[in-house]
């Protein structure tokens, strides 16, 4: 079973490819994107927006405070 729809995996791929060249960029700073991992995300959420099948986002859960 597929994770990612093909169009999601060009989106990664176009990401990365990017990233390598050093033309990728982050969206809200504009800062340029050095992680592997950052260049993935965002290749994600592209392919999120358009509608393709992605799995969710993993949520983020916060540290329980000790006593």
């Amino acid at each position: 079973m597929a994770r990612y729809s093909k169009k999601a995996s060009k989106k990664v791929a176009r990401a990365m490819r990017e990233r390598k060249k050093g033309t990728l960029k982050s969206g809200r700073s504009g800062k340029k994107v050095k992680s592997r991992k950052q260049a993935i995300a965002i290749g994600l959420s592209e392919a999120r927006r358009e509608g393709e099948k992605v799995p969710p986002p993993k949520k983020k859960r916060r540290a329980k405070k000790k006593k």
